[in-house]
């Protein structure tokens, strides 16, 4: 059985028809410039161009680089900041006619983990999957269950004054020139961080001023 999938992310989107029950591609990807200005508008042009090109009738999967709740993305940190509490699944399905299921890029990447890839069967204790990108994403699961939309990414880096993807993501990586030793020291900077308890007070101090921002969002509750 086959779908279609769709990865909308800050500097790229990409599509491919994807084998559901052993998790490869049945195509080759097919890859666009993400547009910039990334608005909605703009974003949702080419998700109709992927689906046209694959030639794809049918309920579709879009993941997308924010946090996401029943098809709206309530954040938008490497996109136009238009995202901001866009409904994106009702504007995918009006461009493309097709039923959609939006979801936060790196939980559609560590569901597929614990589906088909190294979480399987792991039931049991935590799970955490990080990604590496324009940004950076995180998947966490719970006994198997998923802590959704928990953002990583966005923890910030006391020492150094800025969030996590803004110091050590693979688009930073790029425009600094830095040599892969540079990276991964840095990459390990940022993992020393995930310790639960410096990560609970770190949620905790996002949430807090993402209320006073008037934002209603998503954050997993970390126990330490």
């Amino acid at each position: 059985m086959q779908a279609l999938g769709i990865d909308i992310g800050g500097s790229g989107i990409k599509g491919a028809l994807v084998d559901v029950e052993t998790g490869n591609l049945a195509t080759e990807r097919y890859r666009i410039e993400t547009p910039q200005p990334s608005t909605p508008d703009a974003v949702a042009k080419v998700v109709k161009e992927l689906v046209e090109h694959f030639q794809w009738q049918g309920p579709f999967g879009c993941t997308f680089p924010a946090i996401v709740r029943n098809g709206v993305t309530l954040t938008a940190a490497n996109v136009d900041k238009s995202w901001i509490n866009f409904d994106a699944a009702k504007l995918f399905r009006e461009v493309t006619g097709s039923q959609v299921v939006v979801l936060n890029d790196a939980d559609a990447a560590g569901v597929a983990e614990m589906t088909l890839g190294a979480g399987r069967g792991r039931e049991r204790g935590i799970v955490m999957m990080l990604t590496f990108g324009t940004g950076i994403g995180s998947a966490i699961f719970l006994d198997g269950k998923l802590l959704a939309n928990t953002e990583f990414g966005h923890v910030p880096m006391p020492m150094k004054g800025i969030i996590a993807e803004h110091y050590c993501s693979e688009r930073v990586r790029k425009e600094q020139g830095l040599k892969w030793g540079e990276w991964a020291t840095r990459t390990n900077h940022y993992l020393a961080l995930l310790d639960p308890a410096l990560l609970a007070g770190s949620l905790y101090h996002r949430r807090r001023h993402q209320q006073e921002a008037g934002k209603v969002v998503a954050v997993a509750q970390v126990a330490c």
